[in-house]
């Protein structure tokens, strides 16, 4: 959050506000929206490599999925992902629409609201990327911290 609010445009969050309207079930691409430009943040000047660091950024955070779709919305992310721009799961029609979004924000958008509205999805798709990473399998298929099968 704190990041975020160091940004001066509020192109994120009309970004964020577009993808809302259009797809309301999405929550984890909303929040690629708003976070798809905070690796010029963290690293400003870095040119194509941005989206990669904002990725990169997210993927802890709130999921491989919100990480993907941020990765893939700019061209060049799309050309370094091994997935390609489908990714795994046929994201293709979601990278599509936020960079649809982008570019509606861009030329004007809707009222963005503030910062501090998308803290409650940011905290569940946070929570839900948390009892995920809990939820993964060890190599040999046993659910991490599983008593079962130990000797």
């Amino acid at each position: 959050m704190e990041l975020l609010r160091g940004s001066r445009d509020d192109r994120a969050l009309r970004t964020a506000a577009v993808l809302r309207r259009s797809h309301p079930a999405d929550k984890e691409l909303q929040l690629a929206g708003l976070l798809h430009d905070i690796g010029q943040m963290l690293r400003p000047g870095d040119g194509v490599r941005h989206a990669v660091l904002a990725a990169e950024a997210v993927r802890p955070l709130l999921g491989e999925r919100v990480a993907r779709l941020v990765r893939l919305h700019a061209s060049a992310g799309a050309a370094d992902g091994a997935d390609g721009p489908d990714g795994p799961d046929g994201d293709a029609d979601a990278v599509a629409s936020l960079r649809q979004a982008r570019e509606t924000a861009a030329a004007c958008g809707p009222d963005a609201g503030v910062l501090e509205d998308w803290r409650p999805l940011l905290e569940l798709v946070a929570a839900g990327a948390r009892r995920a990473a809990g939820n993964a399998t060890d190599p040999l298929g046993r659910p991490r911290g599983s008593v079962l099968g130990r000797t």
